[in-house]
């Protein structure tokens, strides 16, 4: 009786792991085309395929990221907005989001959003030991804040 509970476990795990493995290269491929999608520039077949990432996969940061870049790129920026937020909400340390945020409150002349987000992106920088680019920010708060 218990040969055949070990080879039940095993046959369901065995299952699982394939699942997962077939999942994740269905979810691999979407990505990649999505990528090269985004490449040439054919931003409606790129949001198709990353959105098809995301239903597999909804936390993938690097996913809502390039789904927001192509958001702004259609000039559906409220959406965009929404993508990179949720970024910030599910991982406040990555610096993209805050970077992307600025960078349409600018085009939308709104310095002082622009202002904090880079002022939080600096932050972030500075913490993850990368000097050069909080560096470049700096550079870019010193340009916002001369404006004002």
């Amino acid at each position: 009786m218990d040969n055949i509970f070990s080879i039940g476990i095993v046959g369901v795990v065995a299952i699982l792991l394939i699942y997962f493995a077939v999942k994740t290269i269905i979810t691999s491929n979407y990505f990649q085309q999505g990528i090269n999608l985004y490449e040439q520039k054919d931003y409606v077949a790129a949001e198709a395929a990353f959105r098809k990432v995301l239903e597999m996969n909804s936390t993938n940061d690097a996913v809502h990221l390039f789904l927001g870049s192509i958001l702004v790129k259609q000039e559906r920026v409220a959406e965009a907005i929404i993508e990179f937020e949720e970024v910030i909400r599910r991982a406040p340390k990555k610096v993209d989001p805050y970077l992307r945020l600025a960078d349409i409150c600018i085009e939308q002349q709104n310095q002082r959003a622009a202002i904090a987000y880079l002022e939080a992106a600096k932050e972030l920088l500075i913490k993850q030991k990368q000097p050069q680019k909080a560096a470049q920010v700096t550079q870019l708060l010193t340009k916002l804040n001369a404006s004002n």
